[in-house]
């Protein structure tokens, strides 16, 4: 049993981690209104990070679940953005896999070209304000229409959607079918009768966007369909299993450069004579946010590497998902106490940390749908 990377593995990591440092923003946003912009996002394609998984002939990098996994850990630690990190994850995960695993012939070549080269920015549009978790309560329909499909409805909630050119959403086709009745459409936001809000104001992620999308009566021709009528529960599930397998490494990311500065303050920072980190209580913090991060990394890694191996990896992201995101926000609660006071002001960036980690524990199904899943398949 090996749990080294491979050569290449390393030299990979390396190496985005070291463009994301020198090409990407410099600091965490305070607001809303300062999210990323096209500019940073071109900047994040020319490094080859929204075509990761994407095939080759299209402009992508043609990676497995654990390599993708990797290069946005590499991502996460060089960009103090993390909203920029979490939408490009978004974009690529929850919405180019569809289009690459489903698009019909005709529209799956361009929309990859775009979406790997950073001309098209997608969001994801399922969640509704009466589905959530029951993604079977969807109210969203698809009439269809000649050869095509009409839609109406409202998303509540959609990452990137303020600046998507493209959005990934679901629909009811048939409601007799209950889950079975629903289908998946990758759709140009330029079609006639999309509307979308200002971005929401957020707790964190600040850096990504989102916001609510309406669809008025938008005529959607039937190429943009994603599989067949009805197979929308199974796109939804195939690519929210790429989400939670590989874009909570972006977290492994932050938690290991917050782990770093978090041991170079309490080498620093001296209190009654004597560095901090000397204190049992200082020391011990570390110790745990450590432990955390390293227990989080080795099941994520397992779930990526079941994937890649065509194994049954359901319960294994789901674990890691759990693991990661509470690993996120118990390390930033200890960051913000090794750095006292300072990890309260906005200008440390440390206090934006906690912010950006506790939504981890609601996006890609909440923790408590993802415990449900571990029990069953647990036997339970």
């Amino acid at each position: 049993m090996d749990f080294d990377l491979t050569p290449e593995q390393h030299k990979r990591y390396t190496e985005t981690l070291t463009a994301v440092r020198e090409s990407l923003p410099g600091r965490s946003p305070a607001a809303p209104a300062e999210h990323f912009g096209r500019d940073d996002w071109r900047t994040a394609a020319r490094l080859g990070l929204t075509g990761l998984c994407l095939p080759a002939e299209f402009g992508g990098q043609d990676l497995g679940a654990l390599d993708t996994a990797l290069a946005l850990e590499a991502f996460g630690r060089g960009c103090t953005d993390t909203g920029l990190v979490f939408g490009v994850a978004a974009h690529l995960l929850a919405c180019a896999v569809a289009v690459r695993d489903f698009a019909g012939a005709d529209v799956r070549g361009p929309l990859l070209t775009g979406l790997a080269g950073g001309d098209i920015i997608a969001a994801n549009a399922m969640t509704e304000d009466d589905a959530g978790s029951d993604v079977g309560r969807l109210a969203t329909t698809a009439v269809p229409d000649g050869d095509g499909f009409v839609l109406d409805g409202v998303k509540s909630f959609s990452s990137n959607a303020p600046l998507a050119d493209l959005v990934v959403t679901y629909a009811v086709t048939d409601p007799g079918a209950r889950f079975l009745g629903v289908s998946a459409f990758a759709i140009p936001m330029d079609l006639p009768g999309i509307a979308v809000s200002p971005p929401l104001h957020k707790m964190g992620l600040h850096g990504c966007p989102a916001g609510r999308i309406t669809f008025t009566g938008v005529r959607v021709p039937a190429r943009y369909l994603l599989g067949t009528p009805g197979q929308g529960g199974r796109v939804f599930q195939h690519s929210m299993g790429w989400e939670r397998a590989c874009l909570f490494a972006l977290y492994l990311g932050v938690m290991t450069e917050q782990l770093e500065r978090c041991v170079g303050h309490a080498r620093q920072r001296r209190q009654f004579g004597h560095a901090i980190g000397d204190f049992q209580a200082v020391s011990h913090r570390i110790a745990g946010m450590r432990q955390r991060l390293e227990s989080a990394r080795l099941l994520l890694h397992r779930a990526c590497w079941l994937m890649d191996n065509d194994r049954d990896h359901l319960a294994e992201a789901s674990m890691s998902k759990v693991a990661v995101s509470e690993a996120a926000v118990a390390n930033a609660l200890d960051a913000i106490g090794i750095f006292g006071g300072a990890g309260y002001l906005r200008d440390t960036g440390v206090e934006q940390q906690l912010r950006d980690a506790v939504p981890s524990a609601i996006f890609s199904g909440t923790n408590e749908i993802h415990r449900g899943i571990i029990a069953r398949e647990a036997g339970l």
